[in-house]
């Protein structure tokens, strides 16, 4: 009798203990900290779709509570780790209107910059697309921009040095693109927008590498144009800057 009852004993201690271990794992009993700490797991080990689900529903279900804030931030991030650019920016966006004085909310203008700069699949589309016309410069435009609010409202910031670095090498990427199109326009006989192309450059991406080539733009376009006095001029301005440049010998006349 008395092992029977020891049995049953036994039984039921197991039978609560799983049943304690059930409830314990299903997110329906989960608290605000249990959100976030299995998100911070899922994130550790690059599972971004599991710790954007565990963030959401934290954020949805515990709004208030003082991991939401966090969490909020913590979404911009991994939404910029899992590529999903557009989300990123969002999240970021909501931080800062909703957290506008939050200590760590540079790094939300920091992290608008960078989901931007670091999309891969603009890139793609940018370098194989066929038309550079149809090309689409707006992201790094877009994120050269963000990069600037941050260094402008938060100078002392420690993504600052990085983002004026990001700076540069976007104003350099925008224009070496802007070159790319008018020498499109160039190759195709269209040589006022070829001639307005390489003007912008040298009017706005002073000491950038364009420069030098956008002057050469001009030289082709202002003769093929007749344009004689502004083509020796750009002419006179290149050879002064850029004597080395490899275009130099073969557009001297």
């Amino acid at each position: 009798m008395r092992l029977i009852y020891r049995l049953l004993l036994i039984v039921v201690v197991l039978g609560s203990t799983a049943c304690a271990s059930i409830e314990e794992n299903d997110p329906s009993n989960w608290g605000a900290a249990r959100y976030y700490e299995e998100a911070q797991k899922a994130l550790k080990q690059n599972n971004y779709e599991t710790a954007i689900q565990y963030l959401e529903s934290l954020e949805g279900q515990f709004p208030y509570d003082r991991h939401a804030e966090q969490a909020r931030l913590d979404l911009a991030y991994v939404y910029y780790l899992h590529g999903e650019t557009e989300s990123a920016i969002a999240a970021a966006d909501r931080f800062i209107k909703t957290h506008p004085l939050h200590d760590k909310v540079d790094y939300a203008y920091y992290l608008r910059g960078l989901a931007l700069f670091d999309d891969k699949r603009k890139f793609l589309y940018e370098t194989f697309n066929q038309d550079p016309t149809h090309r689409n410069a707006e992201g790094a435009r877009q994120s050269f921009l963000y990069f600037a609010e941050l260094v402008r409202k938060y100078p002392d910031s420690e993504y600052s040095k990085d983002a004026r670095q990001r700076m540069i090498h976007l104003r350099n990427r925008l224009a070496a693109y802007e070159v790319y199109v008018a020498n499109f326009y160039l190759e195709r006989d269209a040589f006022v927008a070829a001639a307005n192309r390489g003007k912008y450059v040298v009017e706005n991406f002073e000491n950038t590498p364009a420069v030098a080539d956008a002057l050469v733009v001009l030289v082709k376009a202002y003769r093929k144009m007749g344009m004689d006095d502004l083509a020796n001029d750009s002419m006179r301005v290149l050879t002064l800057n850029y004597p080395q440049h490899p275009e130099l010998l073969k557009i001297a006349q």
